[in-house]
């Protein structure tokens, strides 16, 4: 046997792409959105490139540019200009919806983000109980299935909820049918976990908690890192539920719980590759550690090899260049 059996598959870029078990294109990737009531001109995002908290206006124009570059689907996030702590207004992000499938229609796939952290003054994703001491779960389900049918009503065709709570998915579901919105789709957070990956975006959305003692963090409600039977049990009982999709998020720190919820739950499985890890990668590539078309591009694969079929990504506007140059 010659000595370069392994390696004439790896001796050429032909070679290369012929022998590549994995693939990673621009039709698997989700762009985040963020749209921003009150605010007079778009906000960069501090650590991501080419992110920003957009006006109505501008949403549209970067919409559509993003159409122009291939990427088709995408992830919203209303942030209101007024919080409470209860019977909240979404009118704005519905709004926000309609605009978008009226000038865009089915050329773009559109999931909307249900939670509440952008829209209380303490920045957690429920109501709290009436002692302030902890997230009250079956009030924040009525108000998330509330949330979840004011975009599907406004055309979305995607509800996302990531605020962890328990029975979410089945309240969601019945309230889009109990309106007719059937069609519509529930991409579930299932797996999100307690992250320290999360700091951009909660800048982002106006959503960083607040509190003390068990308020202090999202620790009671998101899933503690070292628990990943946790994660297991939460995506099945949300599987069961009705979500026609499951995430995981963060993405690249839990790569093996990815892998093996995929294998074990047959369902499409997104990956969230987070705020702070985007942050990451920028950060390397701003001090010349890293080349950002491969080092993103890497991620992106390891994500799609872990069983992601599609990937929420901060970069996803880049992808033509990105997946180029990889």
């Amino acid at each position: 046997m010659g000595s370069l059996t392994l390696r004439r598959m790896r001796l050429t870029p032909a070679m290369r792409a012929l022998g590549r078990e994995v693939s990673v294109t621009a039709d698997k990737l989700i762009q985040p959105l963020f749209v921003v009531q009150g605010i007079g001109r778009r906000e960069p995002v501090a650590g991501l490139r080419d992110v920003f908290r957009e006006t109505p206006d501008s949403l549209a124009h970067q919409v559509e540019a993003d159409l122009g570059a291939g990427i088709t689907k995408f992830l919203l996030f209303g942030v209101p200009a007024q919080k409470r702590d209860r019977q909240f207004d979404h009118s704005f992000a519905a709004a926000q919806v309609q605009a978008l499938k009226r000038r865009f229609g089915a050329y773009v796939w559109l999931a909307v983000d249900v939670c509440l952290c952008s829209y209380t003054t303490h920045g957690h994703c429920g109501i709290l109980h009436e002692t302030r001491d902890h997230v009250a779960n079956d009030a924040t389900v009525d108000a998330l299935a509330l949330a979840a049918s004011a975009y599907a009503g406004a055309g979305a065709d995607c509800v996302a909820p990531s605020d962890m709570m328990d029975g979410r998915i089945g309240a969601i579901r019945a309230a889009l049918d109990a309106r007719g919105l059937d069609r519509v789709a529930i991409m579930s957070y299932a797996a999100k976990f307690h992250s320290a990956f999360y700091g951009p975006f909660r800048l982002a959305a106006d959503s960083a908690p607040s509190g003390e003692g068990a308020l202090r963090d999202r620790a009671s409600y998101q899933l503690d890192p070292a628990r990943p039977k946790d994660a297991f049990m939460s995506a099945l009982r949300d599987h069961e539920e009705g979500a026609d999709i499951l995430m995981v998020k963060p993405g690249l720190p839990y790569l093996d719980v990815l892998k093996d919820l995929s294998a074990r739950i047959q369902r499409p499985w997104a990956v969230y590759q987070t705020s702070g890890e985007q942050a990451a990668l920028e950060l390397l590539v701003r001090d010349g550690l890293a080349e950002a078309e491969r080092a993103q591009a890497e991620t992106w694969t390891a994500f799609r090899r872990a069983g992601a079929d599609m990937i929420v990504s901060y970069a996803a506007r880049r992808a033509r260049e990105i997946l180029a140059a990889s």
